[in-house]
């Protein structure tokens, strides 16, 4: 018994579940009704090792038209309990996961380094916290998520009620397989929703050996399921008529694609976080240091495999010599820390697999005869997918290397005079999910933030989200908003009751 004051005890609690799974040992199998399962499809996934492109698994479940159906199926039934069960029941499932995520944290981060090469010291470690804290922010929505009422001076009551929208999916990306698992089965759990789970191809262990752990908390069969495959998988579920959300993060030609197979199934919702080219607009008179460090870090953070990374620096005139000095020497510090990502010391690692190396390495090569290579610009050792952290300069805005989203360690510096010029420049994109602004004139700050076309703006500050604040882009950086009260809008539906208060 534990004693918490005022003659107040309490049991103690039995020891969580630790799983089984490591590097030796890895979880390939589906999740479907509560069971680990094989897939009755024989095509199978080949996982790598981004440090050294050994062959992690060769066998790896790849979900199949008949895998896909049995989930639903299973998530179908389900929902007819679990949309009714006391909120407070779903509150505890979800907070006694995220304390089972907790304590499996090393072997969770584990998975995930040896498939994305993320450091532990540098993403690890803060992808479970974002993961663990996902599950017990909605959790603690399951009671508190209002509905409506409005006045009956015309004779009827009108009630507004959130409803849950049925069998819903997220479609995860490979750059954060466990924090963006449960940025999206939070909300769609804590609604009544029930979810199916597609992790990347690319990155699938550490969401696969949530499995278990999701028994262990007491998720009734179908609730939460974990399907792996490839884009194959994906468009099974955007496809299905008993899919009824899509929730999607990637690659903006990717998102397009839900879309349409969302049009052409069910009219199915679907919430899209997409791609970004996002500014960083520095003005003479910002906190110096305070920018060079922001600018370095957003766009190396994970190795620039973020969709918020700070891509495109801007640097007012008065100061842009001195910042081209101190930014050139703030990645080249940065890119002392890339390396082995199992080594403590390390805090960049590689880029995530062949595909992905030879995508950036493209744009190195071909930003060399769009802009002057800053710093970087080529790959580190002959093993692996390493490569330098990148700036080049004075780039022309509609090049290349400017438009596109590399999702790699690579940045463009360029100078301007005004304010005006800056807001048009930062706004020439087809992007809209992530801008900053830095300078000590908090006037000037919130003039450009509000000038400035993107779903979110940092103020001397950038390339960051809040679970308690709205994340998402404006233009094709996305539909819909990820987080706060805004995420739980995306799962639900909104039922209008109205009752006829007139005398009979």
């Amino acid at each position: 018994m534990t004693s918490l004051g005022a003659g107040i005890q309490v049991k103690d609690r039995p020891p969580l579940m630790k799983i089984p799974y490591n590097r030796d040992n890895l979880p390939k199998q589906l999740f479907i009704n509560n069971e680990l399962v094989d897939s009755k499809n024989p095509k199978k996934l080949e996982v790598r090792n981004p440090k050294d492109n050994s062959v992690l698994a060769a066998d790896v479940a790849l979900a199949g038209e008949a895998d896909v159906d049995a989930a639903v199926d299973a998530a179908a039934a389900a929902f007819k309990t679990w949309r009714k069960t006391h909120p407070n029941v779903r509150r505890d499932c979800m907070l006694k996961l995220a304390d089972l995520i907790e304590v499996n944290c090393d072997a969770l981060a584990e998975l995930t380094r040896i498939s994305l090469g993320a450091p532990f010291s540098s993403f690890g470690s803060f992808e479970i916290g974002v993961c663990c804290e996902a599950l017990r922010y909605f959790a603690g929505w399951t009671d508190k998520f209002p509905g409506e009422a409005y006045p009956q001076e015309d004779g009827f009551m009108k009630i507004v009620r959130n409803e849950p929208l049925g069998v819903t999916c997220g479609v995860i990306p490979w750059n954060g397989p466990l924090a963006n698992s449960t940025m999206k089965a939070g909300p769609a759990l804590a609604t009544g929703n029930v979810f199916i789970l597609k992790p990347s191809e690319k990155t699938p262990f550490s969401a696969l050996a949530l499995g278990p752990l999701i028994k262990e908390a007491g998720f009734p069969p179908g609730v939460f399921q974990i399907l792996t495959g490839d884009g194959s998988t994906g468009a099974l579920l955007a496809n299905h008529m008993k899919v009824n959300k899509i929730s999607f993060t990637g690659s903006t030609a990717t998102g397009r694609r839900i879309q349409e197979c969302a049009a052409r199934s069910n009219l199915k919702r679907v919430t899209l976080e997409l791609g970004g080219k996002s500014p960083a607009v520095v003005f003479d008179d910002c906190d110096f240091d305070n920018a060079v460090n922001w600018c370095a870090n957003a766009i190396t953070a994970n190795t620039g495999q973020v969709c918020f990374a700070a891509s495109r620096v801007y640097v007012q005139e008065g100061i842009y010599d001195r910042f081209v000095k101190a930014y050139k020497a703030a990645m080249e510090e940065r890119a002392k820390g890339v390396g082995d990502p199992d080594e403590q010391t390390t805090t960049i690692g590689p880029l995530v697999d062949q595909g992905q190396f030879e995508r950036v390495s493209g744009f190195l090569e071909r930003g060399r005869s769009q802009g002057t290579l800053l710093t970087g610009g080529g790959r580190i050792g002959d093993k692996g997918w390493f490569v330098q952290p990148t700036v080049f300069e004075n780039v022309a805005e509609d090049s290349e290397i400017c438009k596109e989203e590399v999702f790699g360690p690579v940045a463009i510096l360029n100078k301007f005079k005004t304010e005006e010029e800056i807001v048009a420049k930062a706004n020439d994109t087809h992007y809209g999910l992530m801008a900053g602004v830095f300078t000590e004139n908090i006037t000037k700050a919130l003039r450009v933030a509000s000038d400035l076309e993107s779903g979110m703006v940092g103020i001397n500050a950038i390339s960051m989200a809040f679970l308690t604040a709205p994340f998402g882009g404006s233009k094709t950086s996305g539909i819909g908003r990820e987080n706060a009260i805004d995420a739980l809008r995306m799962f639900t539906e909104k039922k209008t009751v109205f009752i006829n208060m007139t005398k009979q």
